[in-house]
C-alpha cells in the first residue's frame, strides 16, 4: 500500500429532501460510502471505489439515478453518467441511455474499451449490447413515485420547476492509498425534461472532474446552471490557486448563484486527502469515510460521526 490515507465522499443529490425520504437518503449515502471505502481499504483504486459507491446508489430507488430515475416528457427514463480517472485524465460518459440498471458501469466501459469519451442514446445502447450488458425492461427502473410525479407535472397548472427541487443526482469522489483521485456521477436528469435532454452530468468539467495534480469533484443541482459555469473544473481551478476544498466549493457555488441564479451542491477531495461536502440548496445528502470514521449529514451545518466498525455492524443488521 502507498502512504496516502484513502478517503471517499459521496452525495445523493442537492435540493429539497422531503421529510419522509430523509431516512432512506441518509441510509443510502452511508451504504454507498461504506462500500466505496471497503474497496479502498483492500487496496483498491479510487476509480473502483467511486464506481462501486455510485452503483450502490443507482440500485437504490431513493435516488434519481438508475432505478428510481425521474421520467422525461414521454414518461420514459433517460439516464446520464460520467466517470473520470485523475491519473491520466481518462474519462467515459453516457447520455440519454435507457433500459440498463447501471449507467456508471457503461460509462466506465466507454472509458476503458473505446477511444471515445461520450456515447449517447442509440449508440450507447449498441455499445452496451456489444459489451454484453444485460438489458432491463424500462418499467423495472420506474418507481411509483417517479410515475406519480410525472403525471402531476403533466397537469396544465403544474410547475415542474417546483418539483425539480429534489433532484437527487448521485456522485462519489475518492483518493486511494497511491494518491490517485477519481470521480463518478450518475443521474436520471430533470423530471418531464424534453426527450434527448442531456444535463451537466455527462459533461466533463461540469458533472465531474478528476486530476491527480489537484483533486476530484462531483456536482449536483440545476444542470443547465452547472454547465454555464463548468462547475467541477471551476472548483479545481480554485484549488490550483491554493484554496482549500471547502473554500473552493463555496466560492464556485456562490459564483454560480450570483452569475446565473443556479443552486447546487458539490463533493470535493484534494490531492492531500482533505475533503468537503458543500451546497447552496436547502439540503444535500452526503457521507464520507476517512481514518475509519464515517461522517454524514443532510442539512447545512449538520455533521454526524461514528466509527466505521459501528456503522458496518448496523449495516449488516439492516440487511
Amino acid at each position: 500500500l502507498g502512504s496516502m490515507k484513502p478517503v471517499i465522499v459521496v452525495h445523493g443529490g442537492a435540493g429539497r429532501i422531503f421529510k419522509e425520504r430523509e431516512e432512506g437518503c441518509r441510509a443510502g449515502v452511508i451504504r454507498a460510502a461504506l462500500r466505496g471505502y471497503g474497496v479502498l481499504k483492500q487496496g483498491g483504486s479510487a476509480i473502483d471505489a467511486v464506481e462501486e459507491a455510485v452503483r450502490s446508489m443507482e440500485d437504490d430507488p431513493h435516488f434519481n439515478a438508475g432505478c428510481g430515475s425521474v421520467l422525461n416528457e414521454k414518461g420514459e427514463v433517460e439516464m446520464d453518467a460520467i466517470i473520470m480517472d485523475g491519473r491520466n485524465l481518462d474519462s467515459g460518459a453516457v447520455s440519454a441511455v435507457k433500459c440498463i440498471a447501471n449507467p456508471i458501469k457503461l460509462a466506465r466501459l466507454v472509458m476503458e474499451k473505446t477511444k471515445h469519451m461520450l456515447l449517447t442514446d442509440h449508440g450507447a445502447h449498441l455499445f452496451a449490447q456489444a459489451m454484453a450488458i444485460p438489458e432491463v425492461p424500462g418499467e423495472k427502473l420506474i418507481t411509483e413515485r417517479s410515475r406519480e410525479r410525472w403525471k402531476k407535472n403533466l397537469e396544465p397548472d403544474s410547475n415542474p420547476e417546483e418539483f425539480q427541487k429534489d433532484l437527487g443526482t448521485v456522485g462519489a469522489v475518492a483518493i486511494d492509498s497511491e494518491g490517485n483521485v477519481a470521480c463518478a456521477t450518475s443521474t436520471g436528469g430533470l423530471s418531464n425534461k424534453l426527450i434527448g435532454r442531456v444535463g451537466d452530468t455527462a459533461c466533463i468539467g461540469s458533472g465531474g472532474y478528476a486530476d491527480n495534480h489537484f483533486g476530484a469533484t462531483s456536482t449536483t443541482g440545476h444542470g443547465e446552471s452547472i454547465m454555464k459555469v463548468v462547475l467541477a473544473r471551476l472548483i479545481l481551478y480554485h484549488m490550483e490557486q491554493g484554496m482549500s476544498p471547502e473554500v473552493a466549493a463555496d466560492t464556485a457555488l456562490d459564483y454560480m448563484k450570483t452569475r446565473v441564479g443556479g443552486l447546487g451542491g458539490v463533493i470535493v477531495v484534494n490531492k492531500a486527502g482533505e475533503w468537503a461536502a458543500r451546497f447552496s440548496t436547502k439540503q444535500m445528502s452526503w457521507a464520507t469515510v476517512e481514518d475509519d470514521n464515517l461522517h454524514y449529514g443532510i442539512y447545512a451545518g449538520e455533521k454526524h460521526t461514528k466509527p466505521v466498525d459501528e456503522a458496518l455492524a448496523t449495516e449488516r443488521e439492516g440487511l
